[in-house]
């Protein structure tokens, strides 16, 4: 019987297909398969990145693990507790655990509400009386570092970051242990990116948080998060902690990610762009997703899926170079 300590969210096979109507492109009963069969967990005061590129099912998976979107099929556990089993009322309070910092700020801000009252939403949908209220506001917007009296103002005064401070504080505003950060920093200025970076990383320790860091940039994710997931259209390929994935990466995909990677220095390489793009969701290859672009391809990954392969005890991959323990070079 294994010791280790439940984690705090796990998913197991989370899918969503979305249906096609009858006439759209051309074609009905079809569906697009925006997530397929992914699985992950999340410790307790532990950050999972989630990267890959655009299109490739990460918001989608964001968002039905908070089942702002329904799951297709899958099973998502917080705590042990499943929530596709809850009722709305009962879902409604899991949520008060999870919560959401979006990629714009400004577009999931009010812009006809005062800071102070986009705060306060959350806390007055779950009955807070208003004298704590006021308390609670001026307590997130301390551990944000911004000034108390900024409640008073409204969205278009601030700058991207102020404004990616405040979505974070009304995220933090119910206690929750779990946050979803998606593209938290990808629309801020470089020296801003690494101040909400460092706001964050201090925020997990003093209130004991748990991310799931959605982001297609690698090396934030490296910076930031103890595991990494790498997704492909709609599948994650490699997952494992942050250091051993970028170390030895098991899968095509992931090392073609991480070469393109910029590095500075006075003699930068050439980043190496990947070649090629997603395969259609709407008509998903029979074997593996990424064969059509992969320089390792064989017969096989176009007829066959590859299974899971472990790397080590914290590293999968899902490429049949693993089966015997390649690696791509």
């Amino acid at each position: 019987m294994s010791n280790a300590p439940q984690p705090l969210l796990k998913v197991e096979g989370l899918s969503k297909y979305f249906p096609i109507r009858a006439g759209s492109f051309g074609s009905g009963g079809q569906t697009i398969r925006a997530v397929h069969n992914v699985s992950f967990s999340i410790g307790r005061r532990q950050t999972l990145g989630l990267v890959g590129e655009s299109g490739c099912g990460k918001s989608t998976t964001a968002r039905l693990v908070l089942r702002l979107i329904e799951p297709s099929e899958g099973s998502i556990l917080l705590d042990g507790e499943e929530l596709m089993e809850f009722r709305p009322a009962r879902l409604k309070q899991a949520r008060r655990r999870m919560q959401i910092v979006f990629q714009d700020p400004m577009g999931s801000l009010n812009p006809r509400r005062t800071v102070g009252q986009s705060i306060a939403e959350p806390l007055e949908v779950n009955g807070w009386k208003r004298s704590d209220i006021v308390i609670r506001i001026a307590e997130l917007l301390k551990d944000v570092e911004l000034p108390a009296s900024y409640a008073e103002r409204y969205p278009h005064e601030f700058s991207g970051g102020q404004r990616q401070r405040i979505a974070i504080a009304r995220a933090l505003a119910l206690k929750p242990d779990l946050v979803i950060a998606d593209e938290p920093v990808s629309a801020l200025d470089a020296s801003i990116q690494s101040q909400i970076l460092n706001l964050l990383e201090r925020l997990k320790e003093e209130h004991d948080l748990a991310y799931l860091f959605i982001s297609h940039d690698l090396s934030v994710v490296r910076h930031i998060c103890d595991k990494v997931a790498v997704m492909y259209l709609g599948e994650i390929v490699e997952e494992g902690d942050t250091a051993e994935v970028y170390g030895k990466p098991a899968h095509p995909y992931t090392q073609a990610l991480l070469k393109a990677i910029p590095v500075p220095g006075s003699n930068p390489q050439p980043v190496e762009p990947l070649e090629g793009s997603l395969p259609s969701a709407i008509d998903p290859p029979k074997g593996c997703a990424f064969a059509s672009r992969c320089p390792h391809v064989m017969p096989r990954c176009s007829t066959d899926s590859p299974p899971s392969y472990k790397i080590s005890e914290q590293h999968s991959s899902r490429c049949w170079l693993n089966e015997t323990g390649q690696r791509p070079s």
